[in-house]
């Protein structure tokens, strides 16, 4: 399952005014963007149960962004508007991007892979949960395997 109607709907009417002439988009989805250190999920458990007195638990998870795969681009905005497509984050151009195989993980519920720009250094994991894991697979192999 991808995205609904009203959501794809509503990220092609935000990305539409910035296509260049003849760019044609191919994907549409949600993905978590980003690693959140083991350090950092930790001490987010520990500060949030210190204050609330064990009853509440709390996890980081990787920042959700809607990205546009176009034939030229790649476009990240911002998922944390309410649901709906927020500002531009990242424009990455498709020629420099290399994707690792898509992997699934988390007992096959989600599907990751990693993007490698050229010119620098590490890798941004692309990170699609349950409900858009079918466009990792479309995603990364839409993409340059990265060597």
């Amino acid at each position: 399952m991808a995205l609904n109607a009203r959501r794809a709907r509503q990220l092609l009417e935000v990305s539409a005014p910035l296509l260049l002439q003849g760019e044609q988009v191919e994907l549409t989805s949600l993905a978590g963007i980003g690693t959140v250190s083991v350090r950092k999920q930790a001490l987010t458990a520990a500060v949030v149960g210190v204050l609330s007195a064990g009853t509440v638990m709390a996890t980081v998870t990787p920042r959700p962004m809607y990205l546009v795969l176009t034939n030229q681009r790649i476009l990240f905005f911002d998922g944390n508007r309410g649901g709906k497509p927020g500002k531009l984050l990242m424009n990455l151009p498709r020629p420099y991007v290399t994707a690792s195989a898509p992997k699934k993980t988390f007992l096959g519920l989600k599907v990751v892979t990693h993007l490698t720009v050229e010119g620098q250094e590490g890798a941004l994991k692309v990170d699609f949960p349950v409900q858009t894991r079918a466009d990792g697979h479309r995603f990364a192999t839409a993409l340059p395997v990265t060597r």
